[in-house]
């Protein structure tokens, strides 16, 4: 594939764009530590203020759907600052909010648009070398799980030091900022000239042709689930067992940044045509994790081990699992990307769901059976995948498209 503009050397832009991915997937993250600050500023009770976590993960599952598959018929210069620029509107209502349907119109506003990142993402692989496919990917993945692991405990910690408000106002400047760099430097790629109901259409036919994507889809959802009874149980079991406060659980999670850094180091391995290595690695990591989490109830030491690894693993499938789809279709890259983050977070709302249905009918035992059930599905799907691409004769060399 030859390419006018290959990005992969321009590291400045790509740290730049992973930045932005960070940014766009921490703002979706905010008020899940903010839920006791929102309602005593409001007055409200807790109960109505959780559902502003809810509209945050409603408002990006529809984006997933409806905005991201745009991306293959627009300007993608222009488009993806124009949604950073409008995510940003969204922070600064919730910024700026005197009550709660005020802070809920600002929520679903961020949580639409910031849906960016899942647009720079495949926008990278089209203006990079496809030698250089996992390791872009890698970065900017590193960027956006950071930035989602960072949020929650910046806005934790801004809540305690200055106002709940102040991560909102504080990166509505940021993404501003960032947008109108991005609109000046990111290169011009050619667009599918093709309607939006087509769009439709077109991803019905690649989730029906396209059979390794699905499967990788349905690894990755697994993956996340098992990572999203972690995140849906946290703050009850570290509080309950070790008496932590909000503010030190944010602390831990932390821990998952060393996980989330390793993903531009496992894309290089991916270009090199290690994908299954990768994504068993990957797996095997997760069912070893949730061994560690089970003794966390014990061990604070443990449950720390079991956070860092349970991150690395994810990491490390979702890398794998990005660096095969990006190579299936090159004109339809964004809503290849659709189909696969809305069967993830479909995974990671389910996830979440069966956590708490197992933490109050069996406690942490129950969870971290689940926890283990979801990564034995990720291991199913995978067996299914690695007989189809052997079926196939797929080896996947780096100049393969399809």
């Amino acid at each position: 594939m030859h390419l006018k503009h290959d990005i992969s050397e321009n590291k400045s832009l790509l740290w730049l764009m992973a930045i932005a991915c960070g940014l766009c997937a921490g703002a979706n993250y905010y008020s899940q530590p903010l839920i006791n600050s929102i309602h005593q500023s409001f007055l409200i009770p807790e109960s109505q203020v959780a559902l502003t976590v809810t509209f945050a993960q409603v408002s990006y599952a529809l984006g997933l759907l409806l905005i991201v598959p745009i991306g293959d018929i627009v300007n993608k210069t222009k488009f993806i600052p124009l949604l950073m620029v409008l995510a940003s509107i969204g922070l600064f209502i919730c910024a700026f909010s005197v009550n709660l349907p005020m802070l809920w119109v600002g929520t679903i506003m961020i949580g639409l648009f910031s849906v960016a990142a899942q647009v720079l993402i495949p926008f990278a692989t089209m203006a990079v070398a496809p030698q250089k496919l996992g390791e872009v990917i890698g970065l900017l993945m590193s960027g956006l799980l950071v930035g989602i692991l960072v949020s929650t405990s910046l806005a934790g910690l801004f809540s305690n030091l200055i106002h709940w408000k102040f991560i909102y106002f504080f990166s509505a400047i940021l993404m501003l900022i960032i947008a109108i760099i991005l609109q000046r430097r990111l290169p011009y790629i050619p667009i599918s000239k093709i309607s939006y109901l087509h769009i439709f259409k077109s991803m019905a036919a690649l989730f029906k042709e396209e059979k390794r994507l699905v499967l990788r889809s349905l690894i990755g959802g697994c993956a996340f689930a098992a990572m999203s009874i972690l995140f849906s149980t946290i703050a009850v079991l570290l509080g309950s067992s070790f008496g932590l406060p909000d503010f030190m659980v944010g602390i831990i999670t932390l821990i998952g940044v060393f996980g989330a850094l390793s993903t531009k180091t496992v894309g290089k391995f991916a270009d090199k045509g290690h994908t299954q290595a990768i994504t068993w690695s990957g797996i095997s990591i997760l069912a070893l994790s949730w061994i560690f989490l089970y003794y966390g109830q014990f061990s604070i030491a443990s449950y720390i081990v079991g956070f860092g690894t349970i991150n690395l693993g994810l990491a490390m499938v979702h890398t794998s699992n990005q660096n095969i789809i990006f190579r299936l279709r090159d004109d339809a890259k964004s809503r290849i990307n659709s189909i696969y983050m809305t069967l993830y977070f479909i995974g990671g709302a389910t996830g979440s769901a069966v956590g708490i249905y197992a933490w109050h009918h069996g406690g942490w035992k129950m969870s971290c059976i689940a926890g283990l059930t979801f990564v034995c599905l990720a291991a199913l799907f995978a067996i299914i995948d690695r007989l189809y691409a052997h079926k196939l004769n797929l080896n996947i060399p780096l100049t393969h498209t399809k």
